[in-house]
Protein backbone atom coordinates (compact mmCIF):
# COMPACT_ATOMS: atom_id res chain seq x y z
CA UNK A 1 0.00 0.00 0.00
CA UNK A 2 1.27 3.67 -1.20
CA UNK A 3 2.24 6.20 1.49
CA UNK A 4 -0.84 8.10 -0.25
CA UNK A 5 -3.45 5.64 0.30
CA UNK A 6 -2.40 5.28 4.00
CA UNK A 7 -2.29 9.10 4.42
CA UNK A 8 -5.79 9.30 2.68
CA UNK A 9 -7.15 6.27 5.44
CA UNK A 10 -5.70 8.11 8.05
CA UNK A 11 -7.13 11.29 7.26
CA UNK A 12 -10.71 9.41 6.82
CA UNK A 13 -9.83 7.61 10.49
CA UNK A 14 -9.29 11.42 11.75
CA UNK A 15 -12.58 12.76 10.28
CA UNK A 16 -14.27 10.06 10.90
CA UNK A 17 -13.47 10.09 15.05
CA UNK A 18 -13.60 13.61 15.16
CA UNK A 19 -16.96 12.86 14.27
CA UNK A 20 -17.96 11.09 17.24
CA UNK A 21 -19.41 13.37 19.68
CA UNK A 22 -17.91 14.24 22.85
CA UNK A 23 -19.85 13.35 26.20
CA UNK A 24 -21.77 16.30 26.92
CA UNK A 25 -21.62 18.13 29.90
CA UNK A 26 -23.90 20.28 32.57
CA UNK A 27 -24.10 23.36 30.96
CA UNK A 28 -23.28 26.36 33.50
CA UNK A 29 -27.07 28.08 32.56
CA UNK A 30 -29.22 25.07 33.15
CA UNK A 31 -27.16 24.70 36.38
CA UNK A 32 -27.67 28.43 37.73
CA UNK A 33 -31.14 28.14 37.17
CA UNK A 34 -31.99 24.50 38.26
CA UNK A 35 -30.26 25.81 41.54
CA UNK A 36 -32.04 29.07 41.26
CA UNK A 37 -35.40 27.93 41.36
CA UNK A 38 -35.22 24.25 43.04
CA UNK A 39 -32.42 24.52 45.57
CA UNK A 40 -33.47 23.97 49.27
CA UNK A 41 -31.77 26.20 51.48
CA UNK A 42 -31.19 23.57 53.89
CA UNK A 43 -29.42 21.33 51.33
CA UNK A 44 -25.45 21.24 52.46
CA UNK A 45 -24.20 20.77 48.64
CA UNK A 46 -26.57 23.80 47.99
CA UNK A 47 -23.86 26.94 46.82
CA UNK A 48 -23.50 29.64 49.54
CA UNK A 49 -24.52 32.13 46.87
CA UNK A 50 -27.84 30.45 46.22
CA UNK A 51 -30.35 31.80 48.96
CA UNK A 52 -32.61 28.13 48.26
CA UNK A 53 -36.67 27.45 48.10
CA UNK A 54 -38.21 25.64 50.77
CA UNK A 55 -41.09 25.63 47.90
CA UNK A 56 -40.76 25.88 44.28
CA UNK A 57 -43.39 28.53 42.88
CA UNK A 58 -46.10 27.36 41.23
CA UNK A 59 -44.61 29.62 37.87
CA UNK A 60 -41.56 28.49 38.55
CA UNK A 61 -42.26 24.92 38.48
CA UNK A 62 -42.09 24.28 34.60
CA UNK A 63 -38.85 26.28 34.04
CA UNK A 64 -37.07 24.33 36.62
CA UNK A 65 -38.11 20.69 35.40
CA UNK A 66 -36.60 21.97 32.17
CA UNK A 67 -33.30 23.39 33.44
CA UNK A 68 -33.03 20.91 35.92
CA UNK A 69 -33.83 17.46 33.53
CA UNK A 70 -30.82 18.99 30.91
CA UNK A 71 -28.70 20.10 33.78
CA UNK A 72 -29.27 15.96 35.23
CA UNK A 73 -28.71 14.71 32.09
CA UNK A 74 -24.97 15.14 31.43
CA UNK A 75 -22.75 12.74 33.17
CA UNK A 76 -20.51 15.17 35.13
CA UNK A 77 -24.16 16.59 37.22
CA UNK A 78 -23.02 17.35 40.21
CA UNK A 79 -25.25 15.05 42.77
CA UNK A 80 -27.45 18.80 44.20
CA UNK A 81 -28.81 19.09 40.54
CA UNK A 82 -30.32 15.22 40.85
CA UNK A 83 -32.13 15.83 44.18
CA UNK A 84 -33.27 19.15 42.44
CA UNK A 85 -34.81 17.66 39.74
CA UNK A 86 -36.51 15.36 42.18
CA UNK A 87 -37.79 18.32 43.94
CA UNK A 88 -39.24 19.81 40.30
CA UNK A 89 -41.16 16.39 39.52
CA UNK A 90 -42.40 16.16 42.89
CA UNK A 91 -43.75 19.84 43.13
CA UNK A 92 -44.93 18.90 39.21
CA UNK A 93 -46.53 15.93 41.07
CA UNK A 94 -44.40 13.58 39.45
CA UNK A 95 -44.12 11.27 42.03
CA UNK A 96 -42.64 7.88 40.42
CA UNK A 97 -40.16 9.86 38.67
CA UNK A 98 -39.43 11.80 41.95
CA UNK A 99 -38.17 9.18 43.21
CA UNK A 100 -36.04 7.96 40.62
CA UNK A 101 -34.29 11.18 40.70
CA UNK A 102 -33.70 11.45 44.02
CA UNK A 103 -32.62 7.55 44.21
CA UNK A 104 -29.98 8.38 41.57
CA UNK A 105 -28.41 11.48 44.03
CA UNK A 106 -29.07 9.17 46.86
CA UNK A 107 -26.61 7.03 45.34
CA UNK A 108 -24.05 10.13 44.65
CA UNK A 109 -24.00 10.71 47.94
CA UNK A 110 -27.15 13.45 48.36
CA UNK A 111 -27.92 13.42 52.27
CA UNK A 112 -30.93 15.74 51.08
CA UNK A 113 -32.04 13.41 48.65
CA UNK A 114 -31.85 10.55 51.24
CA UNK A 115 -34.79 12.62 52.93
CA UNK A 116 -36.70 13.32 49.92
CA UNK A 117 -36.78 10.10 49.01
CA UNK A 118 -37.58 8.62 52.83
CA UNK A 119 -40.86 11.22 52.66
CA UNK A 120 -41.59 9.42 49.66
CA UNK A 121 -41.43 6.10 51.39
CA UNK A 122 -43.47 7.75 54.30
CA UNK A 123 -46.31 8.81 52.39
CA UNK A 124 -46.43 6.03 49.75
CA UNK A 125 -45.94 8.26 47.05
CA UNK A 126 -43.93 7.10 43.57
CA UNK A 127 -43.19 3.84 46.05
CA UNK A 128 -44.71 1.88 48.31
CA UNK A 129 -45.24 2.56 51.63
CA UNK A 130 -42.36 1.85 53.96
CA UNK A 131 -42.51 3.88 57.19
CA UNK A 132 -39.16 1.66 58.35
CA UNK A 133 -37.38 2.14 55.05
CA UNK A 134 -38.33 6.13 55.33
CA UNK A 135 -36.71 6.08 58.89
CA UNK A 136 -33.80 4.74 58.05
CA UNK A 137 -33.44 7.29 55.32
CA UNK A 138 -33.99 10.10 57.76
CA UNK A 139 -31.70 8.32 59.94
CA UNK A 140 -28.68 7.84 57.90
CA UNK A 141 -29.04 11.77 56.95
CA UNK A 142 -28.80 12.85 60.14
CA UNK A 143 -26.04 10.98 61.11
CA UNK A 144 -24.16 12.58 58.19
CA UNK A 145 -24.79 16.18 59.67
CA UNK A 146 -28.25 17.03 57.51
CA UNK A 147 -30.22 19.40 58.63
CA UNK A 148 -33.02 18.11 56.88
CA UNK A 149 -32.46 15.11 57.92
CA UNK A 150 -32.01 16.16 61.84
CA UNK A 151 -35.24 17.91 61.34
CA UNK A 152 -37.65 14.91 60.23
CA UNK A 153 -35.80 12.70 62.64
CA UNK A 154 -36.75 14.74 65.62
CA UNK A 155 -40.20 14.76 64.08
CA UNK A 156 -39.95 10.99 64.14
CA UNK A 157 -39.44 10.70 67.29
CA UNK A 158 -41.85 13.46 68.69
CA UNK A 159 -44.96 11.79 66.72
CA UNK A 160 -43.53 8.48 67.56
CA UNK A 161 -43.29 6.75 63.62
CA UNK A 162 -41.98 3.38 63.56
CA UNK A 163 -41.11 3.50 67.19
CA UNK A 164 -42.29 4.95 70.86
CA UNK A 165 -42.70 8.78 70.70
CA UNK A 166 -39.00 10.10 72.25
CA UNK A 167 -39.64 14.28 73.13
CA UNK A 168 -36.11 14.36 74.68
CA UNK A 169 -34.90 12.24 71.70
CA UNK A 170 -36.73 15.10 69.28
CA UNK A 171 -35.76 17.84 71.19
CA UNK A 172 -32.00 16.60 70.82
CA UNK A 173 -32.43 16.60 67.35
CA UNK A 174 -34.46 20.08 66.80
CA UNK A 175 -31.24 21.21 68.85
CA UNK A 176 -28.87 19.76 66.15
CA UNK A 177 -30.77 21.12 63.18
CA UNK A 178 -31.22 24.60 65.29
CA UNK A 179 -27.49 24.90 65.59
CA UNK A 180 -27.39 24.65 61.45
CA UNK A 181 -29.50 27.36 61.21
CA UNK A 182 -32.78 25.61 60.50
CA UNK A 183 -35.97 27.81 60.44
CA UNK A 184 -38.20 24.83 60.88
CA UNK A 185 -36.02 23.04 63.48
CA UNK A 186 -35.29 26.69 65.84
CA UNK A 187 -39.48 26.85 65.45
CA UNK A 188 -39.97 23.62 66.76
CA UNK A 189 -37.30 23.83 69.40
CA UNK A 190 -39.12 26.82 70.46
CA UNK A 191 -42.62 25.14 70.40
CA UNK A 192 -40.89 22.34 72.70
CA UNK A 193 -39.36 24.55 74.99
CA UNK A 194 -42.47 26.59 75.42
CA UNK A 195 -44.50 23.69 75.90
CA UNK A 196 -41.48 21.80 78.31
CA UNK A 197 -41.91 18.88 76.13
CA UNK A 198 -38.61 16.78 76.54
CA UNK A 199 -37.30 19.39 78.56
CA UNK A 200 -37.31 21.98 80.79
CA UNK A 201 -39.95 24.54 80.18
CA UNK A 202 -38.95 27.96 79.38
CA UNK A 203 -41.12 31.20 77.60
CA UNK A 204 -37.72 33.09 77.52
CA UNK A 205 -36.11 31.08 75.90
CA UNK A 206 -38.81 29.60 73.61
CA UNK A 207 -39.48 33.88 72.65
CA UNK A 208 -36.01 33.79 72.02
CA UNK A 209 -36.49 30.89 69.66
CA UNK A 210 -39.05 32.41 67.81
CA UNK A 211 -37.33 35.52 67.21
CA UNK A 212 -34.16 33.62 66.18
CA UNK A 213 -36.74 31.85 63.50
CA UNK A 214 -38.77 35.39 62.79
CA UNK A 215 -35.48 36.68 61.48
CA UNK A 216 -35.49 33.60 58.64
CA UNK A 217 -38.97 34.59 57.31
CA UNK A 218 -40.70 31.75 59.73
CA UNK A 219 -44.04 32.83 59.60
CA UNK A 220 -45.24 30.42 62.37
CA UNK A 221 -42.42 31.92 64.69
CA UNK A 222 -44.00 35.33 63.59
CA UNK A 223 -47.33 34.18 64.71
CA UNK A 224 -45.75 32.92 68.21
CA UNK A 225 -44.11 36.06 68.72
CA UNK A 226 -47.57 38.20 68.17
CA UNK A 227 -49.50 36.00 70.19
CA UNK A 228 -47.01 36.16 73.02
CA UNK A 229 -47.19 40.24 72.23
CA UNK A 230 -50.98 40.05 72.74
CA UNK A 231 -50.96 38.36 76.55
CA UNK A 232 -47.97 39.46 77.60
CA UNK A 233 -45.81 36.27 77.60
CA UNK A 234 -42.66 36.39 78.00
CA UNK A 235 -42.42 40.31 78.13
CA UNK A 236 -44.74 43.16 78.30
CA UNK A 237 -48.05 43.16 76.75
CA UNK A 238 -48.24 45.02 73.28
CA UNK A 239 -51.02 44.92 71.14
CA UNK A 240 -49.38 46.84 68.44
CA UNK A 241 -46.77 44.80 68.42
CA UNK A 242 -48.71 41.54 68.05
CA UNK A 243 -50.75 43.16 65.48
CA UNK A 244 -47.46 43.85 63.84
CA UNK A 245 -46.21 40.21 64.15
CA UNK A 246 -49.74 38.64 63.17
CA UNK A 247 -49.33 40.91 59.47
CA UNK A 248 -46.29 39.66 58.69
CA UNK A 249 -46.95 36.08 58.94
CA UNK A 250 -50.22 36.83 57.16
CA UNK A 251 -48.61 37.74 54.74
CA UNK A 252 -46.17 34.56 54.45
CA UNK A 253 -49.25 32.46 54.66
CA UNK A 254 -50.05 31.56 58.38
CA UNK A 255 -53.76 30.84 58.21
CA UNK A 256 -53.65 30.98 62.41
CA UNK A 257 -51.91 34.85 62.45
CA UNK A 258 -55.02 35.88 59.76
CA UNK A 259 -57.51 34.32 61.72
CA UNK A 260 -55.66 36.44 65.20
CA UNK A 261 -56.23 39.64 62.94
CA UNK A 262 -59.80 38.96 62.17
CA UNK A 263 -60.60 38.34 65.78
CA UNK A 264 -58.26 41.53 66.80
CA UNK A 265 -59.91 43.29 64.49
CA UNK A 266 -63.86 42.44 65.43
CA UNK A 267 -63.27 41.60 69.15
CA UNK A 268 -66.67 41.99 71.19
CA UNK A 269 -68.72 38.90 70.27
CA UNK A 270 -71.92 39.52 70.69
CA UNK A 271 -74.86 36.59 71.81
CA UNK A 272 -78.67 36.15 72.18
CA UNK A 273 -80.21 35.91 75.34
CA UNK A 274 -79.82 31.60 75.12
CA UNK A 275 -76.16 32.75 74.89
CA UNK A 276 -75.90 31.42 71.05
CA UNK A 277 -73.06 33.78 69.45
CA UNK A 278 -74.92 36.04 66.98
CA UNK A 279 -72.08 38.58 65.53
CA UNK A 280 -69.40 40.48 66.54
CA UNK A 281 -68.81 44.51 67.21
CA UNK A 282 -65.56 45.39 64.61
CA UNK A 283 -63.66 48.27 64.39
CA UNK A 284 -64.14 50.17 61.13
CA UNK A 285 -60.29 51.13 60.63
CA UNK A 286 -57.18 48.86 59.71
CA UNK A 287 -55.67 47.55 62.88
Amino acid sequence: MTSTCLAMIAAILAAALSSVAAPSRAAPADIATCDRLAAHPDDPDKPADVKGNSDIRAPDIAAALKACKTAAAAPDAPRRVLFELGRAYEFNRQAAPAAAAYRKAVDAGSTSAMVGLGALYFKGAGVKANVAEARRLFERSAAAGDPLGMLNLGSVYGAGIGGPVDFAKARSWYAKAAAANSAEAIYQLGLMTQDGDGGPKDDAAAKALFEKAAALDHHGALERLGAYAEVGRAGPKDEQAAIAFYKQAAALGDDDADDALKRLKCPFALKDKNGKAVGHICFGGDI
